[in-house]
């Protein structure tokens, strides 16, 4: 009697979900910030079991039981559950819409949910209108793995009374495509590339832009950092919250794919006063930004 009881209040406990749940986290390397995130997951779901493992410790997913919860921290988590059509369904973290295209092309497996790394073109769009109003062209370079993108951004863009100048940048040491695309822009958007925007070529792009006085929205924070006005994106918290919502309700109801509507803005000030810009406000920023997506 008193195990019925027991067994019981675990499945009322919050009150509306699910029996307490079997969460298996799974990565390429077991590091502190993995663990910082697993611990972090299982604060905010006590109820549950939360456990970590490398890819060298965890079975195949068809011996993994099916009410386990697949959380799929990397590429390689991704690569090793995609070879395998059977076991538990899995939501992939740090996965951008490109790696995707690379990966699946226009597949989605249906045991698969992909959370994207990469934040929304839309929203990217929303924060380069609220920081730079007088911009109206808006260059993009892309290659053969973010091609599909650029639809994507016309039409976001359209919207919004902006217009995208796309140029396609195959070959990075013919420096005519970005020179191009700047030269009939107001303002430089970066795309989530890793072929086009990483550590090797951040310094040539952004010399390019500012050598025009020419801002530039970077594909994500840390070229921020390197050198770009600003960009949105989504931090720990904004995840954890994701999954915790994703948690409550049963795998079958979980969305092929999703974007975090939590996220926040990272801003260059330094960058900001050069171009004679006035100084950033992050926390008004993203209030402005995610109040236009939810805008007629």
């Amino acid at each position: 009697m008193l195990a019925l009881l027991r067994l019981l209040l675990l499945c009322l406990w919050p009150a509306g979900t699910l029996c307490a749940s079997e969460i298996l986290l799974v990565g390429s390397e077991d590091q502190p910030s993995v663990r910082s995130f697993a611990a972090a997951l299982q604060t905010r779901r006590p109820h549950d079991e939360v456990r970590f493992q490398t890819l060298e410790q965890v079975p195949p997913p068809h011996r993994i039981g099916a009410d386990t919860r697949l959380i799929l921290l990397d590429e390689a988590a991704l690569d090793w559950r995609l070879r395998d059509g059977s076991g538990p369904p899995a939501l992939a973290l740090r996965i951008s819409r490109v790696q995707a295209e690379q990966r699946l092309g226009a597949s989605r497996p249906a045991f698969l949910s992909l959370l994207w790394s990469d934040p929304p073109p839309a929203r990217q769009l929303r924060l380069t209108r609220y920081l730079l109003p007088q911009a109206r062209r808006v260059g993009v370079l892309y290659g053969p793995a973010s091609r599909f993108l650029i639809e994507e951004l016309r039409q976001a863009a359209t919207a919004l009374g902006l217009e995208i100048i796309a140029q396609e940048w195959n070959d990075l040491r013919d420096n005519r495509p970005l020179q191009a695309v700047l030269g009939d822009s107001d303002v430089l958007l970066g795309i989530d590339d890793p072929a086009l925007f990483n550590a090797k070529t951040a310094k040539n792009v952004l010399l390019s832009s500012y050598g025009r006085q020419m801002a530039m929205i970077g594909p994500n924070a840390g070229f921020v950092r390197a050198g770009a006005l600003a960009s949105t994106y989504s931090d720990q918290e904004d995840w954890l919250a994701v999954l915790d919502e994703l948690l409550q309700q049963p795998p079958a109801h979980w969305p092929r794919s999703l974007y975090p509507q939590r996220f926040e803005v990272s801003g260059n000030q330094q960058v900001a006063r050069a171009l004679g810009l006035e100084p950033l406000d992050p926390t008004a920023a993203a209030l402005v930004v995610a109040e236009g997506a939810n805008a007629p």
